[in-house]
């Protein structure tokens, strides 16, 4: 006998789900020539910062929707810091994460998985800095995602964390460091991750540029900048190892670590955009321990000793006018992790 016959097909157990996920600064980013599938060979540090996503993503119904026989499979809406900035269209990171485990739960007869859905994303990493906010939007919308779909954790359906690693590889190449949080290092593309221990709270102060800069373009100029000037000099210069960094994280020593952080991209991020040079001056001079572009830039992370040596560093570079805005954080943060779910109506 069909039991859904006379109990109807199973429901869904939550009506939404939110997940966060936090942004990330490369303590070390060693950039390799071009492959061939058009990525660079990477041997870099992840660190996350206490600046995270909060992604949402509801069910319809959840959210009073008049028409149910609307088609569009997805609705959107964004708050929160730079929200103007992010797209609301399929290309969206976080949208095709959520397709992503519908398509698992179809495969799975999941009953509620062609049903439409909303997606807030609440912003708290600048769009388009270097800190991986999109990959954010990803990591967190898989695990809400996939708590909305396969609620229990005991299914064998239930997509497991190396599954949703391998997910989050196809998504993006910091995905997946967003969805482990703390320390680690990447290689490949960043997507191969060993995590590393560390001792300690490091204090950050942010400076954003709101002109942004496109990750593509800062591979390109970086190409083109190793290609036109022999390795010896400033910009054809190689990150190198990242081991002594590694030790000095183990050791808890800030002072240290900041005379280890390197960024193969910051010399192609400053010559598409000369003022981070001020900016990273006016980050020396309020007295940071040091200062670095977050990976592909402009935002400039500057290394402090205390909370409230990053709150003074970050307000003196914004009245030094060098920054569209400051903020400050800590690291490293957790892992991308459930953090509220609404139950279904009976």
């Amino acid at each position: 006998m069909n039991v859904s016959h006379i109990f109807g097909p199973p429901k869904p157990k939550y009506r939404s789900v939110t997940a966060s996920a936090h942004g990330k600064v490369n303590l070390h980013l060693g950039v390799g020539p071009a492959r061939e599938d058009g990525y660079h060979e990477l041997d870099t540090i992840f660190q996350a910062v206490s600046l995270k996503e909060e992604v949402t993503v509801a069910l319809r119904e959840a959210q009073g929707a008049q028409d149910t026989a609307d088609p569009t499979p997805c609705t959107w809406s964004v708050s929160g810091f730079d929200s103007h900035l992010v797209p609301q269209d399929p290309g969206n990171l976080a949208w095709k994460a959520v397709a992503a485990i519908q398509d698992l739960a179809r495969d799975a007869h999941v009953a509620w998985a062609d049903e439409g859905v909303h997606i807030h994303i609440d912003k708290g990493i600048p769009v388009a800095g270097g800190m991986a906010g999109g990959s954010a939007d990803a990591a967190a919308a898989l695990i809400a995602a996939t708590e909305l779909y396969f609620p229990d954790p005991r299914s064998p359906r239930r997509p497991d964390s190396a599954q949703l690693s391998e997910i989050a590889a196809d998504l993006g190449a910091d995905v997946p460091f967003c969805l482990l949080g703390g320390t680690a290092r990447g290689t490949g593309k960043g997507e191969n991750l060993m995590p590393v221990i560390t001792q300690g709270t490091y204090h950050w102060a942010i400076a954003t540029d709101k002109r942004g800069l496109s990750t593509p373009q800062v591979f390109k100029q970086l190409d083109q900048q190793r290609a036109a000037a022999p390795e010896a000099s400033p910009k054809g210069a190689r990150a190198g190892s990242p081991e002594a960094l590694i030790t000095a994280l183990r050791a808890g020593n800030p002072a240290e670590v900041g005379k280890l952080l390197v960024n193969d991209l910051q010399a192609p991020a400053i010559s598409l955009l000369p003022s981070l040079r001020e900016t990273l001056k006016a980050a020396e001079e309020a007295g940071a321990i040091a200062a670095i572009v977050s990976g592909s830039g402009p935002t400039i992370a500057m290394l402090c000793a205390s909370a409230d040596d990053a709150v003074e560093v970050a307000t003196a570079v914004s009245v030094a006018g060098k920054a569209s805005s400051t903020m400050t954080t800590s690291s490293p943060a957790a892992a991308a992790g459930v953090i509220k779910r609404e139950e279904a109506r009976e």
